[in-house]
């Protein structure tokens, strides 16, 4: 895993989570930006950190959440 100091200096197309409903507690991705990897940030921070998952990794960590391992 890849941390990137501060996501709103990378130029990247970030999205919210489609379950956010707009409230500003979630997650953005930046799908395409780095080949084979997910960029995630919070969205209340957009100028801090961003945390780099590889493909694999973020599929794992999705299927984690889905099944209530992750809290």
């Amino acid at each position: 895993m890849t941390m990137i100091p501060s996501a709103s200096a990378t130029g990247y197309d970030w999205t919210a989570s489609s379950y956010s409903g707009n409230q500003g507690n979630c997650v953005e991705v930046a799908h395409g930006a780095i080949p084979a990897a997910l960029p995630v940030r919070d969205s209340k921070v957009p100028a801090g950190p961003a945390v780099v998952f590889g493909d694999t990794t973020w599929g794992v960590f999705v299927d984690a959440l889905k099944r209530g391992d992750v809290a």
